[in-house]
This record gives C-alpha cells, sequence and structure tokens, in this order.
C-alpha cells in the first residue's frame, strides 16, 4: 500500500511540461478497435486507467506495445473476442468506450456495467438509447449487457443530457453505420474533438465536433495512422491550482488555454495573476486568494473534475465563497478530510459553502475517488507540518508520478510504501 507523505507549507517554483489527456487517450485507445491497420498513439500518459484499457485491448486479441516514451502502439486486426472481461470493466468506468467500436466493427459486444470512482449516479442509460436507435438490439441480464447488430444505420439523436461518455461512444459506433447520424445536444468538451480529429486523420467524415450538433458520415473503412493527443487540461488545471494555493510561481508548458478558460477566468477573480502565452501558462501568487462562487457546468463551464482541488484552494481564501456541484450528485467526499485538516466547509446537498481559515493543519487523510484525492494534495502542500494521503490508487488513475513532477518544482513530497 502507498501513501504520499507531504510537507506543507513551502511555495511551488519553476517550469513544468502538462502530459496528455488520460481523457482523450480512453476513449481513442478503444476506437482502435474499428481501424484496420497500425495506430500510434502519442503523448499517452502512464496511467492506471491507460494500462487497463491496454489489458483490454490484449485480451480480446489485439497486439498492443508501448512503443516509446509516451506512445502506444495498436493492431486490431487480430481480435477474435467481443466479450469485454468484467473484471477489467469493473476497475475503469471507460471501458464502456469499447461498447460502440466493438458494435460498428463485429455487429456485436457483450458487457457488464463499468466501474470506476463513485461519485454519484453515471447510468449509461444514454449509450444504451442511442445504441437502440442506431438499430442495435440490447439484452441487459444479471448485470451483463448484451448489444448485437447485423449493420448499423445512420439516425438523428438527441441527448437528453450532453455527456461526453454517450457523445463520443455514439460518435465512434456512428462512423462505420449506413449512412448519416446527426448528434443533437452533443457535448463539447476538448476531449470529444480530440476522438472526432482521430476519426477523421483514419478516414472518417466528422463535422462539428466540440458544438451541440455533430453530423457523422458513415464509412466503410478505418486506415492506421499516428495522432498525437490534446494535453491534459484537469492537469493543467490541478497544478495552476496548486501553485495559487502555495503562492508560488509556476510555468506550465504545453498547455492548451483555450481549453481553461474557466479556470483561468475563477483564479483571476481570486487575485491570482494568470499569464498565457500560447502554449505556456503561468500563475503567480503573492498574496491569499478572495473568495469566489462558482458553479460546475459541461464545457465551456466550470469543469467538474476541478471542483474539488478549487475548493481546497478556497478553504484559505479571505472570506465566503458557495460551490454549486451540478454535475455529480455525490463529488462532496473530500470534505471530511478537508475538515479534519482543519478546513471550515458545510455542504447541503449539492452545494458547499467554504469559509476560509488562516492555515491549515497536517492530518492522515484518505482519497475516496480521484478529484477528491487531488484536493487532498493541494490541500497538503499550502498545510502547516506534514500530511499523509491514503487511497493513493485513486489519484493515480489520473496523474502520472504526481509526486515527481510536483518534487521538481519544490514540493516535499514522497511517495512511501507501507507493508501490510
Amino acid at each position: 500500500m502507498d501513501i504520499l507523505r507531504i510537507q506543507g507549507g513551502v511555495p511551488i517554483h519553476g517550469e513544468t511540461r502538462v502530459y496528455g489527456a488520460k481523457n482523450a487517450a480512453l476513449p481513442i485507445l478503444a476506437a482502435t478497435v474499428m481501424v484496420a491497420g497500425t495506430c500510434v498513439i502519442e503523448d499517452v500518459p502512464e496511467l492506471e486507467d491507460v494500462r487497463v484499457m491496454m489489458q483490454i485491448l490484449e485480451q480480446l486479441g489485439a497486439r498492443v506495445r508501448w512503443s516509446g516514451p509516451g506512445a502506444v502502439e495498436v493492431d486490431a486486426s487480430s481480435i477474435g473476442s467481443t466479450n469485454v472481461p468484467a473484471d477489467l470493466m469493473q476497475r475503469m468506468r471507460s471501458s464502456i468506450f469499447l461498447m460502440g467500436p466493438l458494435l460498428a466493427r463485429f455487429g456485436e459486444v457483450t458487457i457488464s456495467k463499468p466501474g470506476g470512482c463513485v461519485i454519484g449516479q453515471r447510468p449509461i442509460d444514454y449509450h444504451l438509447h442511442g445504441m437502440r436507435q442506431l438499430g442495435a438490439k440490447i439484452d441487459e441480464q444479471h448485470g451483463y449487457i448484451k448489444c448485437t447488430a447485423r449493420r448499423l444505420h445512420g439516425t438523428s439523436i438527441t441527448l437528453d443530457f450532453p455527456s461526453v461518455g454517450a457523445t463520443e461512444n455514439l460518435m465512434m459506433a456512428a462512423t462505420l453505420a449506413d449512412g448519416v447520424t446527426t448528434i443533437e445536444n452533443a457535448a463539447r468538451e476538448p476531449e470529444v474533438e480530440d476522438l472526432a480529429q482521430f476519426l477523421m486523420a483514419a478516414g472518417a467524415s466528422i463535422e462539428g465536433a466540440g458544438s451541440d450538433t455533430v453530423t457523422i458520415r458513415g464509412c466503410s473503412t478505418l486506415h492506421g495512422h499516428s495522432y498525437c493527443i490534446v494535453p491534459d487540461r484537469i492537469v493543467t488545471g490541478t497544478l495552476m491550482v496548486a501553485a495559487a494555493a502555495t503562492r508560488g510561481e509556476v510555468t506550465i508548458l504545453g498547455a492548451r488555454p483555450s481549453h481553461l478558460g474557466a479556470i483561468i477566468q475563477k483564479l483571476r477573480d481570486t487575485g491570482v495573476r494568470v499569464d498565457v502565452q500560447r502554449d505556456i501558462i503561468t500563475v503567480k501568487c503573492e498574496a491569499p486568494p478572495r473568495a469566489v462562487d462558482f458553479r460546475t457546468a459541461p464545457f465551456p463551464g466550470f469543469p467538474t473534475d476541478l471542483q474539488a482541488p478549487f475548493m481546497a484552494l478556497l478553504t484559505k481564501s479571505t472570506g465566503t465563497g458557495v460551490i454549486h456541484e451540478s454535475v455529480f450528485e455525490a463529488r462532496f467526499k473530500h470534505v471530511d478530510e478537508l475538515k479534519r485538516m482543519g478546513a471550515d466547509v458545510a455542504v447541503d446537498m449539492r452545494t458547499a459553502v467554504v469559509r476560509g481559515v488562516s492555515s491549515l493543519s497536517g492530518a492522515r487523510v484518505t482519497a475516496s475517488d480521484l478529484r477528491g484525492g487531488a484536493a487532498l494534495l493541494v490541500a497538503a502542500l499550502m498545510a502547516d507540518g506534514t500530511t499523509e494521503v491514503d487511497g493513493v490508487h485513486h489519484i493515480d488513475r489520473g496523474y502520472q508520478s504526481i509526486e515527481q513532477q510536483l518534487s521538481t518544482l519544490g514540493a516535499r513530497i514522497e511517495r512511501v510504501v507501507i507493508e501490510s
């Protein structure tokens, strides 16, 4: 069992480079199932979720390997199974992305209901409803879902909510369907657009990705190619918040500022200086940040994945801030752990009221989900004394060697293996 041990109260300084987005890498790796030939995906983060997706592809019969630092090579031509391993699906929710590609290529797929962080209801109903509209027959029994279709047919689909996962899954399925598919109220997140760019580089015909209406003209085959995924906006945002929280100065290289408008604006609203130059973001904070209010929302709104780290920043702000979590109803599980460190946070349903305190104290805390774990790291970096963060496996799902990246910026952080 690993823990992260942090000696807080040290401003972080320096330069660091952000790596590729996990939330772009996973659907793109799933999409390689539909490609006739070899794909090389570059700037892939070496994360637990990525390793699980690679294991799933291997067990389905694909040839998958790391071909260099951050580069994954996939040849899915030898896939012989359409049954996604249940044990691996339980480890990662994003395994649901294999539904659309396998169904489109083979006309069938069997999955179990996926696992992942417990942050509220994340039903796959949008995925299933859309697949039915494309012509799939779906049989649900004993926790397993079997989808079959002799051919998928283009149609018009309107999502009740702009679900990122459903938009991506349906877009992949429609890529090899007959005819034209239109997805209305589609998710606009940058990772959706990145998946579309990958598919188009393979020969797909997609228009409107990144807007609320996506049109896909089905094609018969996709060809192999190399593709570099977008930088991780959530990792970038977390590093920005950490710099502000410790009253440091950090320059982040290889970023995509256009994907971070909401977080840049909210940091500036707190009084933090944020300078942007093409793919470089510099964050500098010299005084305690001012409290602000915000509401999470689908892109381009404030990302739910940065709600918890930003809450940690507000725990030492001047004044009182109000946070409304509009995306997931159970995304305040980190609050009790922040309170163990001295934070003053009150939660009522989906609203949290954060009253700034003068100091936080180091404590033994436990991460119960990925982004809540990131919040505990931010709090630990600015707390007095030593904090030990348990549940590190959650953090490892979204942050690549986070202790090493923060150490290069001057943080006093180490990974410690505790013998059981």
